[in-house]
């Protein structure tokens, strides 16, 4: 069974990761590569099971070739 999102907020953030990330029809593999992380790390971004520092969102964002921002504009705590 897997473990529930530990936040609204890091579901949102997760959720659109995977959204982005589908859009450019990339694996979770492969963005992985492109952020240096492992990918198990990136699945537990996209389910909201891992609250992630600056340093890791910003190279999730240039994995994606999104501006940060992108990924976070608009939410609330």
């Amino acid at each position: 069974m897997a473990l529930p999102s530990i936040s609204p907020v890091a579901r949102e953030l997760g959720e659109r990761v995977r959204a982005q990330r589908e859009a450019q029809g990339l694996s979770q593999e492969k963005l992985a590569h492109r952020c240096n992380v492992h990918w198990t790390f990136l699945g537990q971004v996209e389910r909201g099971q891992r609250n992630i520092r600056l340093h890791n969102l910003l190279k999730i964002a240039d994995g994606l070739g999104v501006d940060p921002g992108e990924l976070i504009k608009g939410m609330k705590p």
